[in-house]
């Protein structure tokens, strides 16, 4: 018989076997390995913490919840339906902000009663924007419950400041059960709020984005303007403060009708402003808060001069529009898709100021930059725009105010980057 030739294995290809093993036994008991869902730990907002907690801290309590469709926990089950059936809690009452319960509605809102728990829904835009004695008759708590859009502008802000006053007149607990900035919590961008142009879209001195959640603002707010109620922050886990909305895992619910989607909800702050000068900015359309345009527009003409302007991270196409609601309702509208291309990069006030300065120079009396006032919220950056100035020039002039700002804002902090 021939002599069999003794084969050797090299070491190196013994380690690679020994590695594909070890990986295919690593992925059958971890499963959750390959899937990008679990890239990164996903988002605990303030109600997850609240649940993974028996809901103890609010034992014992008579409650009213401030919260709409956005009060969900990461499983998309309703904060106020988890309330309603929490062990040893008392949910008395509910109370909507704008946009009602279910937030649906561009229009003043009815107090009505929850079809599912047969609770009172007592509306916050509607006859009044502060809650009434009555409505707070019996109550221990607030709870407030809401995701906000990250903007100055958006009036859940308010709702929120007015309803920790109204609590510490009436000496009731209140609780903030945190939710993402959804534009990350580190950018902060715009004019600082003039102090004599407070309203109801204007609560407090800020600039218009402002890099803070809700429960950061709130302790902001209780020490800054001496509101002195006792303030509880339900914590959120997991988030990082660069992170935006679509980055953390949780379900998107659109927070108002016209914001829908993350990628909106990042040009919102600049082109929103634009609105009250006399441009829409796509409500009554398929695509708001991602497109602007007027009849009175030239749509190549402006997106060609927008392109030029370089601004970083965004880049405009020609769009033509009719709106089926709002302003210009049934009238053709040219004008321009905005597309992020770089959000590192991207800044939504200076794209705001670079548009408005493009459409007084190239549509003298037809957009009127007086009229952005009540959202941008500062009259020497609106008399700039109006004299012509430079966008990086009137921008650079934010500086002081908002290094003093943030100086302000680092005490209040509760999440960083870790």
């Amino acid at each position: 018989m021939p002599n069999r030739v003794k084969r050797v294995v090299p070491p190196s290809a013994i380690r690679f076997l020994k590695s594909i093993l070890f990986l295919s036994v690593f992925i059958s008991v971890h499963p959750w390995f390959l899937n990008p869902a679990f890239a990164a730990p996903q988002t605990w907002t303030g109600i997850d913490v609240l649940e993974a907690q028996d809901f103890a801290p609010l034992k014992g309590k008579r409650i009213g919840l401030i919260t709409n469709q956005t009060g969900v926990d990461r499983n998309g089950r309703s904060t106020i339906d988890l309330l309603a059936h929490a062990p040893g809690v008392k949910l008395v009452a509910l109370f909507s902000p704008e946009h009602g319960i279910r937030g649906v509605l561009d229009e003043r809102v009815s107090s009505t009663t929850d079809a599912a728990t047969g609770l009172p829904v007592y509306s916050l835009y509607g006859e009044t924007e502060r809650p009434t004695d009555a409505m707070l008759l019996g109550l221990d708590a607030l709870v407030f419950d809401i995701q906000d859009a990250g903007v100055r502008f958006y009036t859940y802000i308010t709702t929120m400041g007015y309803t920790m006053e109204a609590a510490a007149s009436h000496h009731l607990a209140y609780f903030v059960l945190d939710r993402p900035d959804p534009l990350g919590g580190e950018r902060i961008e715009g004019p600082m709020l003039d102090r004599d142009l407070t309203s109801f879209t204007a609560y407090f001195p800020m600039p218009v984005r402002m890099g803070m959640t809700l429960g950061e603002m709130a302790k902001m707010f209780n020490v800054e303007k001496k509101i002195g109620c006792v303030l509880h922050v339900i914590r959120m886990q997991n988030w990082p403060r660069s992170e935006y909305f679509d980055q953390t895992g949780l379900p998107w619910v659109n927070p108002s009708p016209n914001l829908r989607s993350s990628e909106a909800g990042i040009l919102y702050p600049g082109l929103e402003i634009l609105q009250a000068g006399g441009v829409s900015v796509g409500r009554g359309t398929d695509k708001p808060l991602e497109r602007l345009g007027a009849p009175w527009i030239r749509a190549e003409e402006f997106a060609e001069a927008l392109n030029r302007r370089a601004i970083p991270g965004a880049r405009f196409e020609p769009d033509r529009f009719t709106p089926d609601s709002g302003l210009y309702k049934g009238e053709l509208c040219q004008g321009a898709r905005v597309m992020v291309t770089n959000r590192a990069a991207f800044q939504s006030m200076r794209m705001g100021m670079e548009i408005a300065s493009t459409l007084a120079q190239l549509y003298p009396g037809k957009f009127d930059a007086a009229k952005m006032i009540a959202l941008a919220g500062n009259a020497t950056t609106i008399e700039r725009l109006k004299n012509g100035d430079a966008p990086t020039a009137i921008i650079a002039s934010w500086d002081k105010d908002l290094a003093a700002f943030r100086r302000t804002r680092a005490k209040y902090l509760l999440y960083d980057n870790k």
